[in-house]
């Protein structure tokens, strides 16, 4: 790296944490107001619901594969209403495992992964604060989340009134209960968005507040890590998108249970005005879960190419710029509903403009990497997996950014594998690259590299098999949310294409079996880890791993940021204010 050096106080000072007073286990585990402890309580409830929107991913795609046919071992152990009396799953049972697989991915995975977790645990670390703005509310913000994830799971276990319209739950069918008894479990879901939202607020309202009051002497603005910067675009995004969808979910709420027709037409009501409120959330939320991703990765590349990011300040407008746009694109996803050419053209046109501070990012991440001494550690193998994935979801998304193509390929597989490629391939490559990249910083320990690189290679290899021939089946006519491929004449010589998919993702699923492994054993059995184990220059590998209550024992001061090259004879980057800089202490990365 070029020439970048932290000043870090020796390692006895930063542990120094006798002076704050022994909490008890409920106040230390349970109800925490410490940031780092949030985070760590959202990575371990997420992943508990990564695995359980994975069973229900599994559930899709055996249906798809094997229709009609019983499913083995556990058939006859599940409920009536998702099976039926074969064995083999239910039409209506399908409906339900597709809605709640993209709710819980989308709300309870992602979002939390990338937010709530490294939100929490980096924001005040990298900015050289104590901690949060408003602990309380940072932690009820998540136990509002766990709340949601909850009801919104007990909308799946309503007996034959499961929530099964869709992650979009598009009016009239969530709001008219065009399927039997499906008040319930709808009614569940909405009051599970509305929960959630309200956990997503307040994180947001915290995470703005800390980054622009709390940063340390010295960090300006022109100074923050690249994910800070990502963090903060899209704590705004949160602030203006969330509400709307918690708004149309009262409003869905209300029309099932109290006989008001916001969405009814038969009532004057309007079921496209749904999809307006839902996408005005919807569009945002897709780069809600992309931004932080993007930054996240943006950091590993820097670290491990031993060079600073490239074109900083084009990264931090590029992120602004996509934050901005994202509110005026949301019409693309409504080119199906008939609406005004004119109107349409005008989303077109901008969806294709968004493009281009996604190309500026992916010219900037080419540049990190370019001429760099690059090393292949499992976190960059992940980044790099980011920038290859998102890149394929891109292109494919200016296909549906053009109104005349989007009419045929909008309610295909086509659009199942795009968002895949950018949710999957992109985001959730780009946690477990972060995941591994600090967890030493979390929990003093690092994770076995072989166990990381096996768990990449299966990742990579079953992730490619299983969504790009959604592109082919996209294109050869197979339609979204059908329960029974088979039942269509055209669809019948692509059937043989949807069971390889299926085996696919069976073994893309069995692929998480090496890093839950790695993840918990390497927590108590790992090789430890020093205070900075990959010669990063930001401002939490200062301090001890993991780092002690209120992370600084003394605020540090700010010189240089972490991407910035040093100026020859400035005595440091980072220095606790007061304190000399002990030579000791002194890492430079080359």
């Amino acid at each position: 790296m070029a020439q970048t050096l932290i000043h870090a106080a020796p390692a006895e000072v930063h542990s120094a944490h006798a002076h704050h007073p022994e909490l008890s286990f409920f106040r230390k585990y349970i109800w925490s107001e410490d940031h780092k402890t949030i985070g760590l309580q959202y990575l371990f409830t997420s992943l508990f619901f990564l695995l359980v929107g994975g069973l229900l991913a599994m559930g899709v795609r055996y249906q798809l594969a094997f229709p009609n046919v019983p499913v083995p071992i556990i058939g006859g152990l599940l409920p009536r209403w998702l099976v039926q009396e074969s064995g083999a799953i239910a039409p209506a049972g399908y409906n339900a495992l597709f809605t709640m697989h993209a709710t819980v991915m989308v709300f309870l995975v992602i979002m939390p992964l990338l937010i709530g977790v490294f939100g929490n645990f980096l924001i005040p670390l990298q900015i050289g604060a104590p901690d949060m703005a408003f602990p309380f509310f940072n932690a009820l913000s998540y136990w509002l989340f766990l709340l949601s994830g909850l009801v919104i799971l007990s909308s799946f276990f309503t007996g034959s009134s499961p929530a099964a319209s869709g992650w979009t739950s598009y009016a009239p069918l969530s709001s008219h209960g065009a399927y039997s008894g499906a008040q319930l479990g709808q009614s569940l879901w909405c009051v599970g968005l509305f929960v959630n939202g309200l956990a997503s607020i307040a994180g947001a309202m915290n995470y703005i507040t800390t980054i622009i009051n709390m940063r340390a002497p010295g960090m300006r603005m022109f100074r923050l890590p690249l994910p800070i910067w990502a963090l903060f675009v899209t704590a705004f995004l949160l602030l203006l998108a969330v509400p709307v969808l918690s708004a149309a979910a009262a409003m869905l709420f209300f029309d099932l249970n109290f006989g008001t027709s916001f969405f009814s037409a038969s009532s004057y009501g309007q079921p496209l005005l749904w999809q307006h409120l839902f996408w005005f959330f919807g569009h945002p939320e897709v780069y809600i879960m992309i931004l932080p991703a993007m930054g996240l990765a943006s950091e590993i590349l820097a670290v491990f190419s031993r060079k600073p990011i490239f074109g900083y300040k084009a990264m931090v407008f590029a992120l602004i710029a996509i934050g901005v746009l994202g509110f005026i694109v949301w019409g693309h996803h409504m080119f199906v509903s008939g609406m005004n050419l004119l109107l349409s053209a005008t989303f077109s046109f901008s969806t294709m403009i968004i493009a281009v501070p996604s190309a500026i990012k992916t010219f900037n991440w080419m540049g990190t990497i370019w001429g760099g001494s690059i090393r292949f550690t499992t976190p960059m193998c992940f980044a790099l997996a980011f920038v290859s994935m998102f890149v394929i979801g891109g292109l494919s998304g200016i296909y549906m950014a053009s109104t005349p193509v989007d009419l045929f390929i909008h309610h295909t597989y086509f659009i199942v594998a795009h968002i895949h490629y950018v949710l999957f391939g992109g985001s959730l490559f780009a946690v477990f690259g972060a995941i591994y990249f600090w967890y030493p910083k979390m929990f003093g320990r690092m994770m076995n590299e072989t166990w990381g690189k096996i768990h990449f290679g299966l990742s990579f290899l079953f992730f490619n098999l299983t969504f790009f021939p959604m592109h082919n089946l996209g294109l050869n006519g197979m339609m979204r949310r059908i329960a029974d491929p088979t039942q269509y004449d055209h669809l019948r010589s692509q059937q043989p294409i949807n069971v390889f998919i299926t085996l696919s993702a069976f073994g893309l699923g069995l692929s998480t079996i090496p890093f839950l492994i790695n993840f918990f054993y390497s927590m108590f059995k790992g090789q430890k880890a020093g205070m900075n184990p990959w010669e990063s220059t930001t401002l939490e590998w200062t301090v001890p791993s993991p780092p002690g209550h209120g992370n600084f024992d003394v605020t540090p001061t700010v010189y240089n940021g972490p991407y910035e090259y040093s100026v020859p004879g400035m005595e440091q980057d980072y220095l606790p204010q007061n304190q000399p800089a002990p030579e000791t202490a002194r890492i430079a990365a080359h």
